[in-house]
């Protein structure tokens, strides 16, 4: 199993390097190369996203057929079933399609967080500096960037307040994280039902992601901000699409029961 990932690990780096080679920038060789990813795997995420917006345009539907037959399992799974099949909707297209793209995150993160860009930026981001690794730099602190954590930096805010004035060392790349988590958030709302209990979600998810990012090298931002607006430029057109269908069979996602009657 090592010697796939090193396989594969060794192939993004020998298209990375390629890519720059031919654009001289390393910056421009990420974006290019989240691209091809999104390519590879855009009937993938097609699928996935599609099927994810019909199963929350269908939980009226859904919550009001689990209540219906809730002493009738058996009915209940012929009901869900006959309602899938109307739509067109496979539970599993949402999930399936991810356990493929996490293999190539993952692949990408590692290429990305152990490769050497000594110092490079791109618009301001330093590909090999975190939030928290330029902030500490801003701050003067004298502990190695790998090694500083969030207490450390809050420490070091605290000991040399002045240091946030340095906002340029720090700033590109605080800039895209919060860029990451924006795009985050707007696209949980295209795939929002609506459910209160669900909005907290909403919120949670993209502070929740930030935090992680804050210590991730700018070169994996930059792959996961250009993926994140690619997502939402793809999220868009199938909300479209979804919204023409529900227009075309209203009567299938009407908030009533599959069988009139019952």
């Amino acid at each position: 199993m090592s010697a796939i990932w090193k396989m594969g690990g060794d192939l993004m780096m020998k298209l990375m390097e390629l890519v720059h080679g031919f654009t001289g920038s390393w910056g421009l060789a990420i974006i290019i190369l989240t691209l091809i990813v999104r390519l590879l795997l855009h009937p993938l995420t097609q699928k996935q996203m599609a099927s994810m917006q019909k199963m929350q345009k269908l939980q009226p539907r859904i919550k009001m057929l689990q209540e219906k037959y809730k002493d009738d399992k058996e009915t209940l799974n012929r009901e869900m079933m006959t309602l899938y099949r109307e739509n067109k909707v496979n539970p599993a297209a949402g999930c399936l399609p991810l356990l493929v793209q996490l293999p190539v995150f993952i692949l990408l993160y590692r290429v990305l967080t152990n490769y050497d860009f000594s110092g490079v930026s791109f618009l301001g981001i330093q590909l090999d500096g975190s939030v928290l690794s330029t902030l500490g730099q801003a701050l003067g602190l004298a502990v190695e960037k790998e090694h500083l954590g969030i207490m450390s930096v809050a420490n070091g805010i605290m000991a040399n307040p002045a240091g946030l004035m340095n906002i340029g060392a720090y700033l590109a790349n605080t800039l895209l994280l919060v860029g990451i988590g924006f795009l985050t958030w707007y696209q949980q709302q295209l795939t929002s039902s609506g459910n209160p209990q669900m909005a907290m979600m909403n919120w949670f998810m993209p502070l929740f992601l930030a935090f992680i990012c804050l210590s991730l090298p700018g070169g994996v931002l930059l792959y996961w901000g250009v993926s994140s607006l690619l997502g939402v430029v793809q999220q868009l057109r199938i909300s479209r699409k979804t919204a023409a269908e529900m227009k075309q069979k209203p009567a299938l996602f009407k908030e009533k029961p599959t069988k009139s009657g019952d």
